[in-house]
């Protein structure tokens, strides 16, 4: 990885001078910026560029330099980066494209190319990729035009994506708001390294602060979460997109770099949880990052906003609560700080507004931000203006950038008025000095939003799993395992299930259910039959011996009309239990990220609104709550209408109980307990309906 970001000798294979051409490009962004290493050209119809040598061929290059960009066209690649690996380079570039993102005889090309450079222990980037640019060391690999930039030791946003175009689009944006950029580079089709091994040498990389990542796919999820794991005990801010949750955008990545896209929701909950900000839009993936990078510590609290527009203190509370930031109201310590800045009819609340009294006493600004600052209930702070003219926009400022500068919690500064015109004075004052500064007060307020939401994934991904006293059973087959063994199965997990037996015949039926007690349900139990009730296979509220035949025979009709392939040959007859609050939890494996759990409100909640949370396998009882607490009908599990709080308490235990099934015996890929009924606080749960899948 040094060899391809830091080297010390360069090859641009299949240059050319002209200046548009992508050797000529590549050649001229190390002229550009200052590359202080060897550069050696290989051309079949140039014998020098720009009074340098041009060898013919790669065999009659050097042995042993660090990087080649290939320039090459797309049916000449496999050729030279074998070239390459018989010069013992130390890594290669491939800008063409067309390879796994076209069609079967790319993907095989492209394997190819992997192969050969794995073999050779080289790194290799791309295909269809536009290389990179280290702003550290200078050094600019790439077929665009990119102008160097000065460090100047200020810390620094890598940016890692698999599109080109966005690796350009995040860089120019990134600058043009005065932030500085460690590395950005483009992965392409990923042949052989991928972001994984970027992220890795960036987490590294002391000069990197935050790291951007635009990611289509993340090919080794394990890999990717040990990363983000590891991005946190360094101190590294990850803030990644990652399209896909529609079908027309999977299919596009597939198109785009020849990415078979996983399973969205569960990528973005196991990401969610170790602390990597998921953002959903470039704006905010952008404006978030730039944040990060001016914010080594951040927030954990609420913002406190000033602005000096009544109308837009208004609409940031509703914007903050839209967005989830939280406006904390002000301590009485800071009330009565405010009074000694304020006038007395200014109101002294948060979001703070100063009024036009601004303009005859701009102070106010720089003293109020000190007062906000000094609140240990605020996390952070917007400020949010009009400006006014020329001359009142830095009397503004002039108050307050000390009051920013000095601060060490995270602020951002955002001007109203859109794309009018601003004295460069005014804007460069603010920038000079590292603050985030918008022009969209919403995009200052979503990406503080994110920022705070970071801060709180840190606190919780720092807590130790927790440890849950189960020894999981083997699942008792493999396939749908029918309810009757699902049962008892929940059973040896530790999560009641009602009375019942299994029985093959009405007149056995009546004795169980004579031995359980009246009423009872009775449920069909067919191998492969995965949902009963969709065929009419439970009789619900059977309540003496009469309905208990009547019902018998019912079930048997059903199955009959609906499934005739399929042959009714045991019943399980269980107690009915009372009613309670219906929630549906479980577990899933998929099969790229691992476990996962399911839980939400039963009935039809969980369809008709979505109102279910993904979680980690992982997570703590604490946690858990939380998350069961941000279900839309959490009012429910509090008491609702007057009607009793469930116990939480059972309800977690059984989520964790799934949780360590789900880490101790990989052979379940699933498991789904619907419904799962919580009683009041105290009276615990009772599992009705069980579908198991095991491998």
């Amino acid at each position: 990885m040094a060899r391809l970001l830091r080297p010390r000798s360069v090859a641009i294979v299949g240059v050319s001078p002209e200046p548009s051409s992508f050797g000529g490009a590549a050649l001229a962004n190390l002229e550009r910026f200052g590359f202080r290493g060897e550069i050696h050209l290989v051309s079949r119809t140039h014998g020098e560029i720009g009074g340098r040598r041009c060898f013919a061929s790669i065999d009659e290059l050097p042995q042993g330099v660090d990087v080649a960009v290939l320039t090459v066209p797309r049916a000449a690649v496999i050729e030279a980066v074998t070239a390459c690996a018989r010069r013992g380079f130390g890594a290669a570039i491939v800008y063409a494209a067309g390879f796994a993102e076209v069609d079967e005889a790319g993907v095989r090309d492209q394997a190819t190319l992997a192969q050969i450079a794995d073999d050779a222990g080289m790194a290799l980037n791309g295909p269809n990729c536009i290389g990179f640019a280290n702003y550290v060391d200078r050094v600019a690999l790439s077929f665009e035009r990119i102008e160097p930039q000065d460090l100047r030791g200020r810390p620094a946003l890598g940016i890692v994506a698999q599109s080109g175009a966005t690796v350009t689009s995040l860089r120019s944006a990134a600058l043009a708001k005065g932030t500085a950029v460690s590395y950005a580079i483009s992965t392409g089709n990923e042949a052989s390294l991928g972001i994984e091994e970027f992220l890795a040498y960036l987490i590294e990389d002391e000069a990197t602060r935050v790291i951007a990542i635009f990611a289509e796919q993340i090919r080794r999820p394990a890999r990717f979460l040990a990363l983000a794991a590891t991005a946190r005990r360094n101190g590294k801010a990850l803030v990644m997109m990652h399209p896909g949750r529609s079908a027309r955008a999977r299919e596009s990545a597939r198109s785009h770099t020849g990415a078979l896209a996983g399973n969205y929701a569960v990528m973005r909950t196991l990401v969610r949880h170790a602390a990597v900000v998921l953002v959903d839009t470039i704006e905010e993936l952008i404006d978030t990052a730039t944040l990060l990078v001016s914010c080594p510590a951040p927030p954990t609290a609420g913002a406190a906003i000033i602005t000096n527009s009544g109308a837009f203190k208004g609409f940031a509370l509703d914007f903050c609560e839209t967005i989830g930031l939280d406006l904390p109201l002000l301590a009485p310590a800071t009330v009565q700080a405010l009074a000694g800045v304020l006038p007395s009819y200014v109101a002294r609340d948060n979001p703070l507004d100063v009024t036009a009294q601004g303009i005859r006493e701009p102070q106010i600004f720089g003293r109020s931000a000190e007062a906000l600052f000094a609140d240990p209930g605020i996390g952070s702070l917007i400020v949010s203006i009009v400006p006014g003219g020329p001359v009142q926009a830095m009397d503004k400022a002039r108050s307050l950038l000390p009051a920013l500068a000095a601060a060490a919690k995270p602020k951002a500064v955002a001007i109203l008025g859109d794309e009018m015109p601003l004295a460069q004075e005014f804007v460069a004052g603010f920038r000079d000095a590292g603050l985030p500064f918008f022009r969209s007060p919403e995009r200052a307020l979503r990406a503080m939003a994110h920022a705070t939401a970071y801060g709180k994934m840190l606190v919780t991904a720092q807590r130790p799993p927790p440890t849950v006293a189960l020894k999981a059973p083997p699942p008792p087959s493999a396939g749908v395992i029918p309810e009757h063994e699902a049962k008892p199965f929940l059973a040896a997990l530790g999560i009641p299930v009602p009375p019942g037996a299994l029985v093959r015949g009405v007149a056995a039926a009546r004795r169980a259910a004579m031995e359980i007690g009246y009423p009872v349900a009775l449920k069909a139990q067919i191998a492969g039959l995965a949902h009963k009730s969709d065929v009419g296979g439970v009789i619900l509220g059977i309540g003496d011996e009469a309905a208990l035949d009547r019902g018998w025979e019912a079930l048997a009709v059903n199955i009959a009309d609906a499934r005739p392939d399929l042959a009714l040959d045991r019943v399980l007859v269980e107690a009915m239990a009372r009613p309670g609050l219906e929630m549906v939890v479980g577990g899933r494996r998929d099969p790229e990220w691992g476990p996962v759990l399911m839980a939400g409100l039963g009935g039809v909640w969980i369809e008709a609104l979505d109102d279910f949370r993904l979680m980690p396998a992982t997570l703590d009882r604490e946690a858990i709550l939380e998350e069961l607490l941000q279900l839309k009908g959490a009012r429910l599990l509090r008491g609702f209408r007057g009607g009793p709080a469930v116990d939480l308490a059972a309800l977690v235990d059984a989520i964790l109980r799934l949780a360590a099934l789900m880490q101790a015996r990989p052979e379940v890929a699933e498991i789904d307990i619907n419904p799962l009924v919580v009683y009041p606080a105290g009276e615990g749960v009772l599992a009705l309906d069980a579908l198991i899948i095991a491998n």
